[in-house]
């Protein structure tokens, strides 16, 4: 179905025909844990893999099967994995690239649970990380060393947005041997597709934007089939695969996408837009901005701008907390991409547990608030925001 436009394909890829055993119309929850075999020898076929279809629950099921066809469709990647979370995808991507003994090179500005991976958990098994300004090529080039396995990004960046040029460093890794991974969270594939831009992996957490509805947890990691091929072997050893329900869930959540994020980045560039002329507030971040300095390079790699739009009050953490206190529509959650807006203090949440000097590389101040702009009247919103904003 290649020759279709996105729209289309997040409706159709995966379930060209009805379903073959119940003609449904729908995708199918298939809530099994395991499959029955005719006899011992096709048993036997499919545990030798000499007869490709389900043998266990943990390793493939049929509305698992739906889901990452979609995403390898809307990535353009060739073939996709569904995971637990975005934490156990990007955890057992990462793993089963770096062994004891390599080396990462990463963005500074990336979520702080991402961070901390990278910066304590992976050295415990011998995996070391250099963290650098994504958008100085020569200091990442400079970081990257001979057992230097991966190069992993995140943009735009959680919460302050920052835009990495995905083809230039794509260039810059491949020309060292390493595998560039893209953390599309803040973008999915409506927004942003890092694989026709040159990245190897790009990986997501699919509770954000493709769930959009805050129902269900899962990840989605999308490669070429060698690439996923390494990574289902780590993850289907450790059991971290998407459940059956989660999986329809957010298939069902993929065929709206598209026009939950058109509304939704539109609302969010008027908010940005307000909130840069507001008094009381000293900075916007968002990469619709003329402002922002990555704003050419955003309308280069993206379609949209995005759903997360992130400010400093005039103050600090007292006037900030003031702000998610008061607000009324946005919920006070560390979600976004959600359709209903949301509102978090990263420096007391999100990034709670990276360093002081982790925040201050990755400019979380204590006044900082993100947004995650959902379906609501921009009208209705911006006037919850003044009326929180106006008390500080």
């Amino acid at each position: 179905m290649s020759e279709y436009k996105f729209e289309t394909l997040q409706l159709h890829v995966g379930q060209e025909q009805a379903d073959p055993a119940t003609d449904a119309r729908a995708v199918p929850i298939y809530q099994t844990t395991s499959y029955v075999f005719r006899n011992s020898q096709h048993a036997a076929d499919r545990f030798g893999l000499a007869d490709a279809g389900n043998i266990y629950g943990r390793l493939t099921n049929s509305t698992q099967d739906v889901f990452e066809k979609r995403i390898a469709a809307l990535e353009g990647g060739v073939a996709a994995l569904a995971t637990a979370s975005g934490a156990a995808a990007i955890t057992y991507t990462i793993q089963a690239l770096a062994q004891a003994g390599d080396h990462i090179v990463a963005q500074k500005t990336i979520y702080g649970g991402s961070y901390n991976l990278l910066a304590h958990t992976l050295t415990q098994f011998g995996v070391n990380t250099t963290f650098v300004d994504a958008h100085d090529l020569a200091q990442v080039e400079a970081a990257i060393q001979p057992n230097t396995k991966v190069l992993f990004l995140e943009t735009p960046s959680n919460p302050l947005g920052e835009v990495a040029d995905i083809k230039a460093l794509a260039a810059l890794a491949h020309k060292h041997g390493a595998v560039l991974i893209v953390d599309n969270c803040f973008c999915t594939p409506a927004v942003q597709q890092p694989i026709k831009l040159g990245a190897d992996i790009s990986l997501a957490s699919a509770t954000k934007g493709i769930d959009g509805h805050g129902r269900a947890i899962g990840g989605i990691v999308c490669g070429s089939n060698a690439l996923i091929e390494q990574v289902w072997n780590h993850v289907k050893t450790a059991g971290e695969i998407i459940s059956p329900f989660n999986a329809w869930l957010l298939s069902s959540g993929l065929e709206t996408l598209f026009v939950r994020l058109e509304r939704e980045c539109a609302n969010a560039m008027a908010l940005a837009q307000w909130l840069e002329q507001h008094p009381k507030v000293e900075k916007v971040y968002y990469g619709g901005l003329e402002s922002h300095p990555q704003h050419e390079l955003a309308k280069q790699q993206q379609r949209m701008f995005g759903v997360v739009v992130a400010f400093e009050v005039k103050g600090a953490r007292k006037e900030a907390w003031h702000v998610v206190d008061s607000v009324q529509l946005f919920s006070r959650t560390g979600n976004l991409g959600d359709v209903k807006s949301t509102i978090t203090h990263p420096y007391t949440t999100t990034h709670c547990r990276v360093s002081e000097e982790g925040k201050a590389a990755a400019g979380i101040t204590e006044g900082l608030l993100r947004l995650s702009i959902g379906l609501e009247n921009v009208a209705d919103l911006q006037a919850d925001l003044e009326q929180a904003l106006a008390g500080i």
